[in-house]
């Protein structure tokens, strides 16, 4: 994987002042810890359809025709719904290149989820909403890692969409080079047991539909339904069993390397992290070490082992 990763991200959270109140809500995890891996594209959608900062306050409002509308929450409650949608609908056309795209929560037009929306009829309001920026996006590109800042704070979901936009990343470089069957079927290789430490059960689900390319006509057509497949896959935040099963995996390539000591205290170390007493990192560090020592074609490919940059330090809590 080679250049920088690029990230879409509502430019409050680059800390521009373009908030209703004309602040900011810098995310220190973007600029500071994946600044040096990534491209940051900011977007704000309010700015971006005519709307100065400060402003008023746009909230979402169910109407009478049951649709969810973009409004003023003061001075008469002006609508600006469908200048929204339409700069929304053509934006997300030019955004194809994004390899994930970081959010700002409960905001009416870029919030991804619990965004609150108002019922004048009935007075009340619940957290039942999608920003309307980001329900275009969802629908352009259903397969695109979206997280919001406040959820990046979760060290699990945290390293769940970094390891999401790398490997999209990684897949897109490899279609751009130029899509050939024997580059999508080590592609899928590579990714074997970080698949599994996702779900076992979908990547077992997808193990036929790869076995199937060759019965595809347009390579192309199978890499765009095999990229919705593996987003989807690795939407599913990686569980601390489907790791202990992949160690213990991993641990049995080494059998005959390793003397009787050695093997019980790679034992140990992975019972200990299924355990919770010990991080991730203690024995993927082992195994590493032990796969420099006795190298092995198969596994040293495996993605699992470098998902991501090493200092974005993501393993060390887990």
């Amino acid at each position: 994987m080679s250049e920088k990763i690029p990230v879409g991200i509502s430019a409050c959270l680059l800390g521009d002042n373009v908030r209703f109140d004309g602040s900011h809500q810098r995310l220190t995890f973007a600029t500071e810890q994946l600044m040096p891996f990534v491209r940051f594209e900011s977007i704000c959608p309010e700015i971006a359809i005519g709307l100065p900062a400060p402003r008023p306050a746009l909230r979402l409002v169910k109407q009478q025709d049951d649709e969810l509308h973009l409004c003023f929450s003061k001075d008469g409650g002006e609508n600006v719904t469908q200048a929204m949608r339409s700069w929304s609908a053509e934006r997300v056309k030019s955004l194809h290149h994004l390899c994930g795209y970081i959010l700002c929560a409960k905001s009416p037009s870029c919030g991804m989820e619990r965004v609150r929306v108002y019922e004048p009829e009935t007075h009340h309001n619940r957290k039942t909403g999608t920003g309307i920026f980001t329900g275009f996006l969802r629908k352009e590109m259903p397969w695109l890692p979206l997280e919001e800042n406040g959820r990046l704070h979760d060290a699990t979901l945290r390293e769940n969409f970094v390891g999401r936009i790398c490997a999209l990343h990684e897949f897109n470089q490899m279609w751009q080079a130029g899509l050939t069957r024997s580059c999508l079927l080590a592609f899928h290789r590579r990714y074997k047991l970080l698949l599994l430490a996702h779900s076992q059960e979908k990547y077992r689900e997808l193990g036929p539909f790869v076995a199937s390319v060759n019965r595809w006509d347009s390579l192309d057509a199978f890499a765009f339904e095999y990229r919705q497949r593996l987003m989807a896959l690795m939407s599913h935040p990686a569980s601390r069993r489907n790791h202990t099963n992949v160690l213990m995996h991993v641990q049995g390539y080494f059998r005959r390397q390793l003397s009787s000591p050695q093997r019980q205290e790679l034992a140990t170390l992975i019972d200990r992290y299924r355990q919770g007493t010990q991080p991730l990192l203690a024995p993927i560090t082992i195994l590493k070490h032990y796969l420099a020592e006795y190298p092995h074609a198969w596994l040293a490919q495996q993605r699992y082992f470098d998902p991501y940059p090493e200092a974005l330090c993501l393993r060390y809590g887990q």
